[in-house]
């Protein structure tokens, strides 16, 4: 029977669920406004990566540790969701434990639930000693590992051990109550029957005990929904599409400019037509930049590796510019395009703090210029890069840090002639001799006479 508790909580879902939706299509919105990028290609391909790397965990079990526990977490979150369906149905219509219908398959959930709801805790607070404690220095050294990401990852994982604990209270009052009346409900509870006792006796608290455990779960599920767009633990959802789109050319491929590409066409070949250039909504011309300056000139699936980023740190604990003491960070790369995004859209959280401009002490010296090249990211720090593409290599969620570095690079170089020296040196030396190395062409081949020895014969 549908009553007043029932109302309240289609309203609160229903607000709950709206907020999630407004915010998703604002981020929707920030990823557009990048550039165009065509990734319709090889289906199959993409499938059968989303399915290794997203949802089969791949690339994290390059550390065993982590990934076990991150599993853990990573099957709670999705099984646990269908114990949440069952509630949003019970508290729509006003029954209890509707799914209760499936028998054995229920009570096989319900117990598989329970388990995992427990290696949940168990998991969460290994986290939460491993980056408070032991202080594991990928999660917590970096200019880009101040005040917010840290706090933030403490959060999630207290409420999201928070809300296993409230469904333990709701299970356990549950059983209780069932047992003091002689009755049976649907399900196995392995763990809440072995606390079955834990809540006491009475009859009174223990109802209230279920429904403060019950509400609890299901209003923290919807307030972390709507906290999930302001958090590192956005990956959760943005790791799926990430994975689908990611990069299927070998790694080491570099991509080409288009409009250098059709200049060089046209130069070779007298008759080659480049295709009209873009034009805005209003018809104006829109400005074809070489490389990348601000976040409007990188492709949509960089902006949304930004939005996938886990913080985890892989990325800069095997980057070797960063081990030898330079300024790169691949993490805060991605960190800083996300956060120059957020600025110049619209902001799409509803807890969103600026990352980058709480920093206590910068070690990073940025400009007041408001782009993503030198007021975020230093030409410093991108030329420290040696593209080994080990930040790609190690991302769990495949995400391209180097594009990003080599988009930025191609403007410094392409727009502002602003490479280092060693390499506007090479730069002149393959124009006027087609070669890295300062001599004609005609000389390269004197080493060999050098090294020839006429026979005496």
């Amino acid at each position: 029977m549908i009553g007043l508790e029932n109302i309240i909580f289609l309203i609160v879902a229903a607000i709950g669920i709206g907020l999630f939706v407004w915010q998703i299509r604002k981020i929707r919105k920030n990823v557009l406004m990048g550039r165009d990028l065509e990734l319709a290609d090889n289906t199959s391909e993409r499938i059968n990566k989303t399915l290794l790397v997203a949802f089969g965990q791949q690339k994290m079990f390059k550390r065993m540790l982590p990934a076990v526990l991150h599993l853990f977490v990573y099957v709670g979150f999705l099984v646990i969701n269908i114990e949440v369906l069952e509630i949003l149905i019970d508290g729509i219509f006003g029954t209890h434990r509707i799914l209760g219908f499936a028998g054995i398959l229920y009570s096989g959930l319900m117990a598989i639930n329970e388990i995992l709801a427990a290696l949940v805790i168990v998991a969460c607070a290994i986290f939460l000693w491993r980056r408070n404690v032991t202080h594991v220095p990928r999660l917590w050294n970096g200019v880009e590992m101040r005040a917010w990401p840290k706090l933030d990852a403490n959060l999630i994982l207290i409420t999201e051990i928070v809300l296993m604990l409230a469904l333990f209270a709701f299970n356990i009052s549950d059983l209780k109550l069932a047992q003091l009346r002689g009755a049976h409900i649907a399900g196995a509870f392995p763990i809440s029957s072995l606390f079955v006792n834990a809540l006491g006796s009475d009859p009174e608290t223990l109802h209230v005990i279920g429904r403060v455990g019950w509400w609890f779960h299901i209003l923290g599920i919807l307030a972390f929904m709507n906290y999930l767009p302001s958090s590192k633990h956005f990956h959760i959802i943005m790791a799926f599409p990430n994975v689908y789109y990611s990069k299927l050319l070998p790694k080491g491929k570099f991509t080409t400019n288009p409009a250098i590409t059709h200049e060089i066409k046209a130069m070779l070949d007298p008759s080659y037509q480049p295709p009209a250039p873009e034009v805005d909504a209003e018809g104006n011309p829109v400005i074809q930049r070489f490389g990348a300056k601000d976040v409007e000139d990188l492709t949509w699936k960089q902006l949304m590796d930004s939005y996938t980023c886990t913080e985890c740190g892989r990325c800069t604990s095997v980057c070797p510019a960063n081990m030898t003491g330079k300024l790169l960070s691949p993490r805060k790369i991605v960190m800083d395009t996300r956060d120059r995004m957020e600025e110049k859209g619209e902001h799409p959280a509803i807890f969103a703090p600026n990352h980058y401009k709480e920093m206590g002490v910068e070690r990073v010296e940025v400009t007041e210029e408001k782009t993503l090249l030198r007021g975020y990211i230093t030409p410093e720090e991108l030329w420290a890069c040696t593209s080994c593409n080990a930040c790609v290599e190690a991302c769990p969620v495949n995400i391209d840090q180097l594009s990003t570095i080599m988009d930025l690079r191609r403007f410094l170089v392409l727009e502002e002639s602003a490479a280092p020296a060693s390499l506007n040196a090479m730069f002149t030396n393959i124009e006027n001799n087609g070669a890295p190395w300062a001599f004609s062409p005609a000389d390269r081949f004197n080493w060999a006479d050098e090294l020839y020895v006429p026979s005496k014969n």
